[in-house]
């Protein structure tokens, strides 16, 4: 079995690479549900949909996250009525946050719910939520401290980030599944995500730090990180306003007590000796994913770790 820690497209794409080599059956994804927010009464969970909608086949390709295809009619009529709408929501996409939100009121937890709505839509893969607890990340600005989707989203990520709110990671408890995938898999894989909103958030829940560390599974991760920068999102800024080394080294400090290997780019193959020097082995590829011969290529080289 293996098991991922995931959040965000970088993740997903990889998610889609990893179902592709091997039985998506014995894959089961970790989900940040940091990202997750209330917006018109409905629980919206970015990163879980994102790797739902990706397994499923269904992802809009081109923008990495929503419905292939999806219509936004609901939300150009909200935006009559209101005058702003900054979130992006298709009509398919709010059905599932409907029939989510609908089973979180009657009593469902967010696992119980992920769970149906990958059975409803032929994924495979186990997807698990990080936590069912409530927990939010918010970004400190000068501005104020705001929703992540907010400083994403609504304000572009311009904002200088001067720190990290996890909020509720002082009570959340792991989803029921996800410390035992960890402690039972053969390999986990840490996704090329945000390594401060997308694993850093999985990695703040309770007992999932643990679980690494005493695991028997070699733990394999990829950088989101090439020459420097990001694939795409704010991880250089969320880096450089927690006082972190915006490059891949920067990033393998962060996983450095469990980690086993690191996979860099050969743009950043001058980083490999200083990370070997924190005792985690280092494999040189090629980690661009933009086809789907890309996305198995660095599936299989994972695998291989």
């Amino acid at each position: 079995m293996i098991t991922a820690l995931a959040g965000g497209v970088g993740a997903a794409k990889l998610l889609l690479g990893l179902s592709r080599v091997m039985n998506p059956k014995n894959l089961t994804a970790i989900i940040n549900t940091g990202d997750d927010i209330q917006l018109h009464g409905l629980h919206i969970s970015p990163d879980l949909d994102i790797a739902t909608y990706t397994l499923a086949g269904i992802v809009d390709e081109e923008k990495g996250w929503g419905i292939r295809g999806d219509t936004f009619s609901c939300l150009d009529g909200l935006r009559k009525l209101t005058g702003s709408e900054w979130f992006n929501l298709g009509d398919c996409d709010l059905a599932t946050h409907i029939f989510r939100t609908n089973c979180l009121r009657s009593g469902a937890t967010l696992t119980e719910v992920t769970a149906e709505i990958t059975r409803a839509l032929g994924v495979n893969t186990r997807i698990l939520p990080m936590t069912d607890d409530r927990f939010e990340t918010r970004i400190v600005t000068a501005r104020g401290t705001m929703h992540f989707e907010e400083y994403m989203v609504k304000n572009g990520a311009k904002d200088e980030v001067l720190g990290v709110n996890l909020f509720g990671a002082d009570k959340a408890t792991p989803a029921p599944g996800v410390v035992e995938a960890i402690e039972e898999a053969e390999l986990v894989v840490v996704c090329p995500s945000n390594p401060v909103v997308s694993i850093g958030t999985i990695l703040a829940v309770k007992g999932v730090r643990a679980a690494l560390k005493h695991t028997k599974a070699q733990k394999v991760a990829v950088s989101p990180i090439l020459a420097g920068a990001p694939v795409r999102g704010p991880a250089d800024k969320l880096l450089r306003g927690l006082g972190r080394e915006v490059s891949a080294f920067g990033v393998a400090e962060l996983y450095a007590d469990f980690l086993d290997t690191f996979v860099i780019d050969v743009v950043d193959a001058v980083e490999e000796e200083r990370i070997e020097r924190l005792g985690v082995k280092v494999k040189v590829t090629n980690t661009l994913m933009k086809t789907l011969e890309d996305k198995t290529r660095l599936a299989k080289v994972v695998l291989e770790c």
